[in-house]
């Protein structure tokens, strides 16, 4: 059990009660319980046994490998595109668990079927493209609709992509996504469970 001196102050105290006033010989103890009692040492002012403060608690800050890695899977069938890889890339990063630490990957690992029946609202599908260069003169251009029946794979993994830091963190974070166009998967023994969704469908 630590002890720290300190000199004369005021501890905010829970449940209504007033502020305490501690002269310099206030031995504060670190109880790691939540709660602490001030016990005074070589002090003439008068102490209320009653009085408690509220301890600081230390944030966790959780070290590589020390989280276990989960496993979900989500059925894309009917799904917004941007709804649905935002939940995901909570999931990527590890922000859905209370241990998350940013500089460390905690996130688990996402399987996704029938990526091929992701959809989008509105005429989306037709007036948004995907842009890339070659090296060679000219740019190339393809609408998310045919990206979607040639790759279908790719809309999801790019739009998750785009949400995950911009670090080297993320290709890890991007590792732990499995994707397929159809139903199945060839992760059974890992025991995926149903991710737990709120997002909009494209027929909702």
């Amino acid at each position: 059990m630590s002890t720290r001196r300190r000199t004369l102050e005021k501890a905010v105290v829970g449940d209504g009660q007033p502020f305490c006033f501690f002269e310099r010989g206030t031995a504060l103890a670190d109880t790691g319980v939540g709660r602490v009692r001030f016990a005074i040492q070589n002090s003439s002012v008068p102490f209320d046994r009653s009085c408690e403060a509220v301890a600081v608690q230390r944030t966790f800050m959780a070290k590589p490998g020390q989280v276990e890695k989960q496993w979900h899977v989500v059925d894309a069938s009917d799904e917004v595109l941007g709804r649905l890889a935002s939940d995901i890339a909570v999931v990527l990063m590890g922000k859905h668990r209370p241990e998350y630490t940013p500089h460390v990957d905690c996130g688990d690992f996402v399987v996704v079927t029938n990526a091929d029946k992701v959809g989008m609202t509105g005429t989306k599908m037709q007036d948004r493209h995907y842009t890339w260069y070659t090296g060679h003169p000219g740019l190339r251009l393809e609408s998310y609709e045919r990206r979607l029946e040639r790759k279908p794979e790719d809309l999801i993994r790019h739009a998750v992509r785009r949400m995950l830091p911009k670090n080297k963190l993320s290709r890890q974070m991007l590792n732990k996504l499995k994707i397929y166009a159809g139903p199945e998967h060839p992760h059974t023994a890992q025991q995926p469970v149903p991710l737990t969704r709120v997002g909009k469908s494209v027929r909702g």
